[in-house]
């Protein structure tokens, strides 16, 4: 990876009128701004469709997208809605995603919209469909089940042919449903096709996309239901374990992130392949790909199905080397960020060193120890270096929240001069000292959250981690990103020759 810089910022936070960031000309402007700052890559968060909690990392599919970032006035464009129906989607608050309403009004419009396309688009959906038969099949039957079961999970469905994705029972629902399952193929086309469009324009302006795949799926995917032999299931179709991590810097207990483990004796036997397929697809929709809990490569952590808390699991070989033997036999090499943080021991050090991925470092932990590899001038070149990410608080709130030993040995560390470490907004001399210690860095790529960039506080965190509600809503508007400082960063850039 060259030497340069990125910023992190989700689809879901950009500005529009209609309450969530979308696959419109706000994610060319943005490219345009980062292009002006000499910023060369744009992270974001998964794209899939997120679960009631909202969260991007747990998802109906690892392939599908999330229909709310269909852009809705190329849907107009496209004489597939009306004025009106835009006027009617618009949401007045610019600094929040309203979820409520949009999970009420968003899939209504989209229906709409679906009413309206002709014979024509109905044949470019049917070949995308054929393109992405081996994932597209059954998430569009599953969406379309569950919409018919009262929107429960696929567990608790009454009818065992659908439950236990018996051929025969999908067939007949098939015949019956047509319309219904080429909605969500409808929904997934164009996703697929506006984000294309975009990210070709994006890249046209000299930026790159980082994605990021969690590493494990929902229990209530499509992925699970279709594929349920290589994951740990008993004989009803229920996880013997769960994921989640052990007690750490986020939290005490540990978290518990309930996802199905993966059953990796299978997985081998078919050369991984369905994993390898999920990677590829990552990478036609991103540059760059960040997996993230990299570490459950080397070791994961399993929890029994039925705990309370984390602090019941235990730790369990993964496979390691020779899973991504075969992955890099598909896969470049340089496409590929792995996310090392937490509980990090020799065996994932060995991991990394033998795929030769980038790790990350985050350089608010930096300042929780003596000497930490998380300080910059313990960093190699060969990672990607974070203020913070999605996880983490902002800078400003980080340096309000930390201890007074913690927080004076990170301002003494990056030689802030200025007499206010606790005054924010764009032009904030702590927030700016922090970030130009990280451009300093040897390390080859440097990313910075937009909250950052802007010196905001904690109340604009993305999410929070072992809390199930209030995350993911953040938005930025198009006046805060104008007030962005872009000669702070442009500088930087050239400075350090980013």
């Amino acid at each position: 990876m060259e030497r340069s810089s990125g910023v992190l910022l989700h689809i879901s936070s950009l500005p529009n009128k209609y309450g969530i960031g979308s696959f419109g000309e706000e994610a060319i402007k943005f490219s345009e701004f980062l292009k002006s700052m000499g910023v060369k890559y744009w992270q974001t968060l998964p794209f899939g469709t997120t679960d009631l909690c909202n969260s991007p990392y747990k998802s109906f599919s690892a392939f599908a997208g999330n229909p709310m970032f269909i852009d809705l006035e190329t849907l107009y464009s496209k004489n597939l809605l009306t004025l009106e129906e835009l006027k009617e989607n618009q949401v007045s608050d610019p600094y929040s995603i309203d979820f409520e309403f949009l999970n009420n009004k968003r899939i209504e419009v989209l229906k709409k919209a679906f009413e309206r396309i002709d014979d024509k688009y109905k044949k470019n959906i049917l070949k995308f469909s054929e393109e992405n038969n081996y994932w597209l099949k059954d998430f569009a039957l599953y969406m379309s089940i569950r919409e018919k079961n009262d929107n429960k999970d696929w567990y608790e469905w009454e009818n065992k042919g659908l439950k236990f994705h018996e051929k025969l029972e999908l067939e007949k629902f098939l015949k019956e449903n047509l319309d219904d399952v080429l909605f969500y193929e409808f929904l997934q086309y164009e996703f697929y096709s506006q984000w294309k469009d975009i990210k070709e324009r994006i890249n046209k302006n000299g930026v790159k996309i980082i994605g990021d795949i969690p590493i494990y799926v929902s229990l209530e995917s499509s992925d699970v239901w279709g594929n349920s032999h290589i994951f740990d299931l008993d004989e009803d179709k229920k996880p013997k374990f769960i994921s989640g991590v052990p007690p750490d810097y986020f939290s005490e207990e540990g978290q518990l992130w309930g996802n199905p483990l993966y059953n990796w004796e299978v997985l081998k036997k078919e050369n991984y392949d369905w994993w390898i397929k999920r990677l590829e697809n990552s990478l036609k929709i991103f540059d760059v790909v960040r997996i993230d809990h990299f570490r459950g490569f080397s070791d994961y952590w399993a929890v029994p199905a039925n705990a309370k808390t984390a602090k019941e699991g235990h730790w369990v070989k993964g496979p390691r080397m020779d899973f991504f033997d075969e992955v890099l036999k598909k896969i470049n090499r340089e496409s590929i960020i792995a996310e090392d943080l937490g509980d990090i021991d020799d065996n994932v050090r060995t991991l990394l060193k033998e795929t030769k991925f980038p790790g990350m470092r985050v350089i608010q932990f930096g300042f929780a120890e003596n000497e930490s590899g998380h300080l910059p001038h313990n960093y190699e070149k060969n990672i990607v270096a974070y203020t913070g990410t999605h996880d983490n608080n902002t800078l400003l709130g980080w340096l309000w929240e930390s201890s007074e030993t913690e927080r004076n040995y990170a301002l003494e560390y990056c030689n802030y001069q200025g007499d206010d470490w606790g005054k924010g907004g764009y032009y904030s001399d702590s927030c700016r000292a922090i970030i130009r210690t990280l451009w300093q860095s040897v390390a080859n790529l440097v990313v910075v959250p937009i909250q950052d960039l802007c010196g905001f506080g904690s109340d604009t965190k993305m999410n929070k981690p072992g809390l199930a509600n209030g995350n993911w809503r953040y938005r930025i508007t198009e006046e805060q990103i104008k007030n962005i400082d872009k000669d702070f960063i442009l500088k930087l850039n050239r400075l350090y020759k980013r």
